[in-house]
């Protein structure tokens, strides 16, 4: 028998998200969408972290920036909720 296919998570870019991308230099936007784009085949890739205040908000790291997002299992959609300078996502 067959495997199953692999379950497919939609993306979905919020608003002030989808700003903070436009604000930030184009070489940094290419790997930044990549991994993006990489969260709908698997929402939880190796290096992830749950904050622990961020009522199931997970990080992930590419380069200098930090993506966070939250993850709808039930619905198979991962919002991404921000994107920003490690130095400045947290605030």
């Amino acid at each position: 028998m067959p495997d199953p296919p692999p379950r497919r998570y939609t993306i979905e870019v919020r608003p002030a998200a989808a700003r903070a991308l436009k604000k930030l230099p184009p070489e940094a936007v290419r790997p930044i969408s990549a991994a993006i784009d990489g969260l709908a085949e698997n929402p939880r890739p190796r290096g992830v972290k749950k904050l622990t205040d961020g009522d199931g908000v997970h990080r992930i790291r590419v380069g200098n920036y930090r993506i966070l997002y939250t993850i709808q299992d039930r619905v198979l959609v991962v919002a991404v909720v921000d994107v920003a300078d490690r130095r400045e996502v947290y605030r």
